[in-house]
């Protein structure tokens, strides 16, 4: 367990970056501009994104459209009210992307909160009641009303975790800095923590246990009561619970380093506290890590639901709550998969679907759609993640073409 509000210092430029936040806390106008641009969607560079879709591979009676042009585009947060879709980056952005005229394309894409100095907003989660929870690579912020006052630079704001007390500043790093989130059925917040290495030397072992950057944290709402949820995970950017028994459903990115076919990328399900999913003696699956083969295993470590393909980079995931799709995908999970870095012969840069059995663990996980890799290794695009929109139709981020596709179903 780790106290609310223990300090590890701040970062340099932190106190400045806080100046905004804490005026709007306020409800003070920072002075920004008022004009916030919005994104262009129209041009050359939409047409090409619409002709390189033609190539994407879908089951019978699905198609898939140019749903918005969102730069850098990564994991959303959909509106519960308004629909509104949120996107986060992994840069300074955020974007919120409006559909006014329910047309199912977005007519409008600007930044959000652009008053608030941000790095590496990547996570974002909606809560039951509206509030918008961002979490960056050092701090996590929360927008009680973003869904309905976001036309504007300045917008209500709170901080949950201050700049520099998500992780020490001493290991902030440009690798494996992205966090997601999600409110728990506890109505706790829950976020990812990757650890900065590839494997962790062993001295790094017991500060990142206590802190959870191994692993998934929880914590109340307002920040208190912070513990380590799940232990032995090196580098989750992507999670959701099961609405039916209330698991906790995450992705992990493993190893590199190892070979082209191992080890396997994971599908995880947590089902209590505590757990142990066994990095870094594990690097992916079953498969041990050269720097702690001689380590003793894990006591009741807990394996992949799903060993997914190695190096596809599994990311974002949801639970399909929408009616739209056939009853077969009432319920499963959809995955998207970033895509190979290192690999030989590239692997990824798709949409994964797995099914689940009766009693909650997962039966067969298939490709859903798949295209954005040619047959000559270039990517055409490159999944992040995905999400429901209220009429039941799948949302696809995509951070290397900078956009979001829907995916809807018209029957066969």
């Amino acid at each position: 367990m780790i106290a609310a509000g223990l300090a590890f210092g701040v970062a340099a430029g932190g106190a400045q970056a806080q100046d905004n936040v804490q005026k709007l806390m306020n409800m003070s106008t920072t002075g920004a501009s008022l004009d916030i641009p919005p994104v262009p969607q129209t041009g050359p560079g939409p047409d090409s994104i619409k002709e390189n879709l033609k190539n994407i591979k879908l089951p019978p009676g699905f198609k898939i459209a140019l749903y918005a042009i969102v730069p850098d585009a990564r994991h959303m947060a959909v509106g519960p009210s308004t629909g509104v879709v949120f996107v986060g980056t992994r840069k300074t952005s955020i974007w919120t992307v409006t559909d006014r005229s329910k047309r199912r394309v977005a007519d409008d894409v600007r930044r959000f909160a652009p008053s608030v100095a941000l790095k590496v907003p990547n996570g974002l989660c909606f809560s039951p009641d509206g509030f918008l929870y961002s979490v960056e690579h050092n701090r996590v912020l929360v927008f009680p009303a973003a869904e309905f006052f976001n036309e504007g630079p300045d917008v209500a704001a709170g901080v949950v975790v201050p700049q520099g007390e998500l992780i020490p500043v001493a290991d902030e790093s440009f690798n494996h800095g992205a966090r997601t989130c999600r409110i728990g059925p506890d109505k706790k917040l829950y976020i990812t923590m990757g650890n900065p290495f590839n494997v962790p030397p062993r001295e790094k072992l017991e500060p990142y246990g206590k802190v959870g950057m191994m692993g998934i944290i929880r914590m109340d709402v307002d920040g208190k009561n912070r513990e380590v949820f799940a232990h032995g995970v090196r580098n989750s950017v992507g999670l959701d619970f099961n609405p039916k028994d209330q698991t906790l459903w995450f992705t992990d990115n493993q190893v590199d380093g190892m070979g082209d076919d191992k080890p396997a990328g994971e599908l995880n399900r947590a089902t209590e506290a505590g757990q142990d999913f066994g990095f870094p003696i594990y690097g992916g699956g079953h498969t041990r890590t050269v720097e702690y083969k001689d380590d003793p295993e894990p006591a009741n470590v807990i394996f992949p639901q799903v060993e997914m393909d190695a190096h596809a980079a599994d990311l974002g995931l949801t639970f399909y709550s929408g009616k739209m799709f056939p009853e077969k995908y009432r319920g499963g999970i959809f995955s998207a998969q970033h895509g190979s870095w290192n690999r030989t012969t590239p692997i990824g840069a798709r949409v994964m679907f797995t099914s689940l059995k009766e009693d909650g663990t997962a039966d067969k996980t298939e490709v859903f759609a798949d295209g954005w890799l040619t047959s000559n290794n270039e990517y055409l695009g490159r999944p992040v993640d995905v999400a429901v929109l209220p009429d039941g139709s799948l949302l696809v981020s995509d951070d290397y073409a900078g956009a979001i596709y829907r995916i809807s179903y018209e029957g066969e």
